[in-house]
């Protein structure tokens, strides 16, 4: 039986929930994370609220002078685990494996319910259905035969959007794809690609396994696979959650940021060194640190690609680092963690949405 894999995303989840709870929200830009006067950062923003501009792990200052009447909430996890426990029920219903990959994503096995129903398009349509029904929150929905496609697909007709990548559509589809909204293919990956003239799917393409893996490293045989539409990769019913973290304390205080940034860059080549030795791969980056009088606090972030090479931390610790007193305050020690490990071979897919929504026939 030939896999049918739908990928569902629901639309600005946080947000959605409390203008579901809050009707008088209901057009108004909600903004779900830190206060605006504080130093935290945007968690969910309505679609109102992206219209100026505003995105996730965004400051909250920055997103206050951007949308000056948008309305700012501090997260509600109860209200939107309870939500998320309703639409698993949904689905129950029609999946045979389900690998949640957060509260508001899942991907989903429905080749069993495709080949009863008729089309994984008709299973897709009526999980979205369901949950608007008895959640009254909209999803949107990619239709695939592998998941690498399935979660390209759900991002291209957003919100509420329901779109299919067929096998015979797969190969010009990811042809035409932009290198940047390949899975894995961070900032600094993509100018590397540029460099060596990788500007499409088809760039990709035209590159041997032999060169990729040259360029690349490891990761080289999951970029030669991919740009070919191979991805065997199993609905996982169950998830890693591991971490691989190194620290260090100073025999003195220091404030020295120079010293500082060397340190963690040394922290971090061991923890990439220990990820690579394993082929793993990490979803989320944390820096700790703990200050002279012995307050130790973390920063943390989850990219849209995943962590895989020392580049990928370079680019995401300044950005952490900025959000302490580390440099200003003196610390006695630094650490840097990788969490959410996952294998490299099972990577998810989480690219860019593109302009237009194609229905790629009944799949």
């Amino acid at each position: 039986m030939e896999r049918k894999i739908v990928h569902i995303d629901m639309d600005a989840f946080f947000a959605s929930v409390e203008q579901r709870d809050n009707p008088d929200l209901l057009g108004k830009p909600v903004i779900v994370g830190g206060r605006p006067q504080s130093r935290g950062v945007v968690a969910a923003c309505s679609y109102e609220a992206r219209v100026f501009g505003i995105h996730s792990a965004m400051p909250s200052v920055r997103a206050a002078k951007l949308c000056p009447d948008a309305v700012f909430l501090k997260p509600r996890f109860e209200a939107y685990r309870e939500a998320s426990k309703q639409i698993h029920v949904v689905f129950k219903r029609y999946a045979s494996a389900i690998e949640p990959l957060s509260l508001d994503e899942a991907y989903l096995d429905v080749s069993e319910a495709a080949h009863e129903l008729g089309s994984a398009t008709e299973v897709a349509r009526r999980i979205k259905q369901e949950i608007l029904a008895e959640t009254n929150l909209t999803a949107s929905a990619g239709v695939s035969y592998n998941k690498f496609l399935a979660k390209i697909a759900s991002d291209l007709d957003k919100p509420d959007g329901l779109a299919v990548i067929t096998p015979a559509a797969a190969e010009a589809f990811i042809e035409t794809l932009e290198i940047r909204k390949f899975h894995g293919v961070g900032k600094v990956t993509e100018k590397k690609m540029h460099k060596l003239g990788i500007f499409t799917g088809l760039d990709l393409k035209n590159l041997s396994l032999v060169q990729l893996q040259t360029h690349f490293g490891r990761i080289g045989e999951y970029y030669y696979n991919i740009a070919r539409g191979i991805d065997n990769r199993a609905v996982s019913r169950s998830r890693k959650s591991k971490s691989i973290g190194s620290e260090t304390t100073f025999v003195d205080n220091v404030l020295d940021k120079k010293l500082i940034w060397q340190t963690l860059l040394k922290l971090a080549e061991g923890v990439v060194a220990s990820l690579d030795k394993r082929n793993y791969a990490a979803r989320t980056i944390t820096i700790k640190a703990r200050y002279s009088d012995f307050e130790l606090i973390t920063r943390s972030k989850t990219p849209s690609t995943l962590l895989v090479s020392l580049d990928d931390f370079k680019e995401w610790m300044p950005e952490l680092l900025k959000r302490t007193e580390v440099g200003s305050r003196p610390i006695r020690l630094i650490g840097v963690t990788a969490h959410n490990i996952v294998d490299r071979q099972v990577q998810e897919d989480n690219l860019m949405p593109s302009e237009e929504a194609p229905q790629l026939g009944l799949f």
